[in-house]
């Protein structure tokens, strides 16, 4: 009977291993917020993008990677089934507010309801002087993440509810990786099967885009990225950076800007403005350059469906789907153009 039960035993644990050798690894791109830009419109939560890995076994998520952080990312992450405590790491293109709004309600949850840690990792820029004397700093922005609150005496209030939690408030769960931002692809972060690579790219100081490599697929996070040539004559909207970072990726999510709001068409947009986006048409000639299979254009100016963008109309009215896909085509894409809305996912493989 031992020998009987210590074989059965083993049976089982090789008919497990065997099972978790054949879990096929999966990648999930889903963009929690397509807001383009400061403005609010039509409920869509600030720009942001969830990248989640694993296998068949854990639905792709044994690894959740948060690239920006707009208002109400927290918010979708619930729809997902997704919370605070499980994000491994989030990452920043820039300190723009629209980007990083939403970092102070995870931080917030974070230590509520996960106060003994693990600490989150925030990869981002190190502090990056501006020629105009100021300096961009995503260390600052964790180290005061909830200022507000502890000067109202939330923090101290809610200790006195329960005292594991840090007494520095939510600052004390976060541990910042600054890197500095180089015109060549630099690995900023990885665990197990997954890589994180950066590049310096422009829109203001200390802006960076990513891309994440897995068994599974590659994704490449552009941000707000535009050319290092702020206007024309130059060959493309796009950066050079990016397109270097995207070579061989299976996806390309990128902020966008639709070719009709154009200084000369009409929209009132100031021209620095619009040149330091990058245009959909010029997002699908880069996607095709680089062979991409999915080209996610996010950030949209103007949203689907609004009349304008802040202070400046959309030229002939509001635009469709459609309107941004062709513009994409336009530039020569083939490939899944996926216009986003909040919530709209890239799985890979594909179902």
């Amino acid at each position: 009977m031992r020998w009987s039960s210590l074989a059965t035993s083993a049976t089982v644990l090789l008919l497990a291993f065997a099972s978790a050798a054949q879990a096929a690894p999966c990648l999930i791109v889903t963009v929690t917020g397509a807001g383009g830009g400061p403005p609010n419109f039509n409920g869509l939560a600030g720009p942001g993008t969830l990248v989640r890995y694993g296998d068949d076994s854990d639905n792709c998520s044994a690894v959740r990677l948060q690239f920006d952080a707009g208002r109400g990312t927290s918010m979708r992450w619930s729809q997902l089934g997704v919370t605070p405590g499980q994000l491994n790491a989030i990452f920043f293109t820039h300190m723009h507010s629209d980007h990083v709004d939403g970092f102070a309600d995870i931080m917030q949850l974070r230590w509520h309801y996960n106060p003994k840690g693990p600490k989150l990792d925030v990869v981002c820029s190190a502090d990056a002087a501006a020629p105009q004397g100021y300096t961009v700093s995503c260390a600052k922005l964790a180290a005061h993440v909830a200022d507000a609150y502890l000067q109202s005496g939330e923090i101290a209030q809610r200790l006195v509810e329960d005292k594991t939690r840090p007494p520095g408030g939510p600052a004390e769960l976060t541990r910042v990786m600054p890197f500095e931002p180089k015109n060549e692809p630099q690995v900023v972060w990885s665990a197990g099967d997954v890589k994180v690579s950066a590049i310096r790219s422009t829109h203001i100081p200390g802006h960076a885009s990513y891309r994440v490599d897995t068994p599974a697929g590659s994704v490449v996070i552009g941000g707000d990225a535009g050319n290092d040539t702020f206007a024309p004559p130059r060959a493309s909207s796009t950066s050079e950076q990016v397109e270097k970072l995207a070579v061989g990726a299976d996806v390309v999510v990128h902020s966008t800007i639709h070719p009709v709001m154009a200084p000369d068409k009409g929209s009132g947009m100031p021209a620095p403005f619009f040149f330091r986006q990058s245009t959909a048409t010029d997002l699908g000639a880069m996607a095709k350059r680089t062979g991409a299979k999915h080209l996610v254009l996010t950030h949209l100016i103007p949203p689907v469906g609004a009349a304008a963008q802040g202070f400046y109309k959309v030229p002939g009215g509001a635009l469709t789907e459609a309107d941004y896909r062709k513009a994409a085509e336009a530039g020569g894409f083939a490939g899944n153009t996926v216009v986003a809305t909040d919530l709209a996912s890239v799985r890979l493989p594909a179902k």
